[in-house]
């Protein structure tokens, strides 16, 4: 496997067959090209291991408009980080495949992949080959996972306490952690509601999360029904409807255009007096065909040819009493027809009672210095949330979405694979000590590797314990101790910076976060291994 970008002093050398010191040029550059790979890798590792676990330190991140964002979730910090190095950046892509796994676990998955890559470079430093470490590793990996499940416990999806021990784990390490006792319920209540019956998975963009800014993350809602940040158009027409019939039509209220850029030219009042006429005329006929629908929210997709709905039309609309909302995103066209429970109407001719939704309210509120409109009590059993976030400002409203996003994830984890695990460093020192066991029944390089493999496990334990303040060796050797007598469920309570019952302190993750991050970290590690070469493209 090869990389392609390359840097300068990793260009290609002359291989002369009679050159002794050509051929042991080349002879060494696979060896340079590794070490290189791995610095990089260890680099960003580096960057992103002190905002691991609940006392992790939080980055600022400027972009370069000036927008600063604070957080210390790994695939953010990763996402938003100029990575160069080609292996380098194959970091960042397991972090953002963890997101995509798991959604949580993005940093530990980086600090196990960047402390595989440390043993891997010891292993390779005493004539092990590449491909041998490779495939050791990914037997090491299997067995691991094997390990994990056996100390795994199994959960009911009914059970909502563990539900939200495993959310509020999530949330802990977070900038908002002191929101954590109002986030994870939230979480397990929107995937509960969302889910399917008898599902094995969740689609997450059933669940809307809708930011404004004011207030504080305490005032966050979980609302049943819609949230439109769009404001009511009609002045003088209705803001507050008890039992309405919402219609949310594809077809603009406003005079027709040419399909190309023409001009009309009119050359006397009498027929401009007829254009008004029939402007007045068309849209009239319009509205009266609402109104015979006995319609009376009107929400109106946004248009980009023409105004969706005209200053005459939200004249007629206002006399008439039907509330008008415009401007609705397509993007947001399929979320609102599921909760709401009806189709778009994309044409005049499909404006009939049967197409037309129901809510007991829809209304426009304030909040802070602006207005929304929230529509509650839709008659139609719908599988959609929405959750209406708040935040004092900008940076804690972001983190604060990306929270409970993790959270969300978190539950739905649970639901994938129905297993949790003790956290606080239980697994990777519990897969360490196991692993070492079992290398001391293997023979030849494998041993070597298992052991090594073994020992890279312990970077999680040993950085949770740095980065809450404590001893790190005597934490680890402390831990290691505990578990090597028995106490399976003994982690770090960094809290009270001691080795204690982690299961007692509901310190919880699900399986599957454990398992995909061992998984995608060995791959990772196995590819970077392969690389023996970097080289330059031809440019097209």
């Amino acid at each position: 496997m090869a990389a392609v970008k390359g840097n300068g002093d990793l260009g290609a050398r002359k291989s002369g067959g009679g050159n002794k010191q050509g051929v042991f040029k080349d002879k060494e550059k696979p060896e340079h090209v590794r070490e290189s790979n791995i610095d990089a890798a260890k680099a960003v590792v580096d960057a992103i291991r002190t905002a691991l676990g609940p006392r992790g330190m939080d980055k600022m991140i400027m972009s370069g408009n000036g927008d600063v964002t604070i957080t210390n979730d790994g695939a953010t910090i990763l996402k938003q980080m100029q990575v160069l190095h080609p292996a380098a950046k194959m970091l960042v892509e397991l972090s953002k495949a963890q997101d995509i796994e798991a959604g949580d676990g993005t940093t530990s998955v980086c600090i196990i992949a960047g402390s595989l890559l440390e043993a891997a470079r010891k292993l390779l430093h005493r004539g092990i080959h590449p491909t041998t470490i490779s495939e050791s590793f990914q037997r090491a990996a299997h067995k691991s996972i094997e390990i994990l499940e056996t100390i795994a416990k199994p959960l009911q999806l009914d059970d909502r306490e563990s539900l939200v021990k495993s959310a509020s784990t999530s949330l802990n390490s977070k900038v908002v952690s002191q929101y954590s006792s109002i986030l994870a319920p939230m979480a397990v209540d929107c995937v509960m509601r969302v889910m399917e019956k008898d599902a094995t998975d969740v689609d997450l963009r059933n669940v809307k999360i809708f930011k404004k800014l004011g207030g504080v993350v305490e005032d966050t809602s979980m609302v049943q029904g819609l949230v439109l940040d769009q404001k009511t158009k009609n002045t003088g027409g209705p803001s507050r409807i008890e039992k309405a019939k919402i219609a949310l039509i594809q077809f603009c209220i406003s005079p027709p255009k040419t399909d190309m850029e023409n001009q009309v030219i009119i050359s006397d009042y009498t027929q401009m007096d007829r254009v008004l006429k029939e402007e007045r005329a068309y849209i009239l006929n319009i509205v009266k065909q609402i109104k015979k629908a006995e319609c009376n929210v009107l929400l109106i997709q946004k248009s980009i040819l023409r105004d969706a709905v005209s200053d005459l039309a939200l004249h007629f609309l206002a006399k008439m009493k039907i509330m008008v909302v415009s401007d609705i995103e397509r993007d947001d066209i399929e979320f609102i027809s599921k909760t709401l429970g009806c189709r778009p109407i994309a044409s005049l001719d499909h404006m009939l009672p049967e197409h037309l939704a129901t809510a007991e309210l829809c209304e426009e509120v304030n909040l802070g210095p602006d207005k929304v409109v929230k529509i509650s009590g839709t008659e139609k059993a719908c599988n959609t949330v929405t959750v209406l976030l708040r935040g004092s400002n900008k940076l804690m409203l972001d983190e604060a979405d990306r929270s409970l996003h993790d959270a969300l994830c978190v539950v739905r984890c649970l639901v994938k694979k129905r297993m949790v695990i003790a956290g606080g460093g239980v697994p990777e020192i519990e897969i360490s000590l196991k692993l070492h066991q079992f290398a001391n029944t293997l023979s030849g390089m494998d041993a070597y590797c298992f052991r090594a493999f073994a020992e890279a496990m312990e970077v999680v334990p040993y950085t949770l314990a740095e980065n809450a303040g404590l001893n790190p060796m005597q934490t680890v050797t402390e831990l290691r101790n505990r578990h090597a007598n028995g106490a399976v469920n003994a982690g770090i309570n960094v809290r009270k910076g001691a080795v204690t019952n982690i299961d007692e302190e509901s310190v919880v993750q699900p399986l599957l976060v454990s398992t995909s991050a061992l998984t995608l970290a060995t791959e990772t590690v196995r590819s970077i291994l392969k690389i023996d070469d970097i080289v330059n493209a031809a440019r097209d």
